[in-house]
């Protein structure tokens, strides 16, 4: 088994707890809102949001992905920290054993925020990752967050 470790940095002038609270905490309601042209549903099939919880994810028909589900392994709300563990869907594909992403918000100088995402894809075997598929996977993820930032943008009173 072997890690390919990916890591990226976004920055937005909306603050952190509020990225925090409509992209992480509440996403399950307002992203299938934003992009009902990508995901179909978005829910807990196990616990309500906290640690342990394992979200679904159903996209829409045409998509390249089907679902898929993941852990929520770390959540606080204090620090605008999210950790999460992809463990079934077709992400996995047969050469995948899991993908972990760890998530930091962190407040800049002007009040905006700078986004720390570092990704693990978790190999079976000697497979080698196609970074191509990566890179095409981080630009849709850097899409819904941009949606998000639009949506704050141009709703000032949501999610303060």
């Amino acid at each position: 088994m072997g890690v390919l470790t990916f890591t990226e940095e976004h920055t937005s002038t909306i603050s952190p707890a509020r990225i925090f609270k409509a992209s992480i905490l509440d996403s399950h309601n307002l992203i299938p809102k934003l992009l009902p042209q990508v995901f179909k549903s978005m829910g807990f099939i196990q616990g309500s949001g906290g640690v342990g919880s394992i979200k679904e994810i159903n996209f829409a028909q045409g998509s390249d992905l089907t679902n898929l589900k993941y852990r929520i392994d770390e959540l606080n709300e204090e620090t605008f920290t999210y950790n999460y563990t992809v463990i079934e869907g077709d992400a996995l594909t047969d050469k995948l054993e899991k993908i972990t992403h760890e998530i930091k918000l962190e407040t800049t100088l002007d009040g905006g925020t700078v986004s720390k995402v570092t990704s693990k894809y978790h190999t079976k075997g000697d497979f080698s990752l196609n970074e191509e598929d990566v890179k095409a996977g981080k630009e849709k993820v850097l899409g819904v967050y941009k949606v998000v930032e639009a949506y704050l943008l141009q709703n000032p009173n949501a999610y303060v």
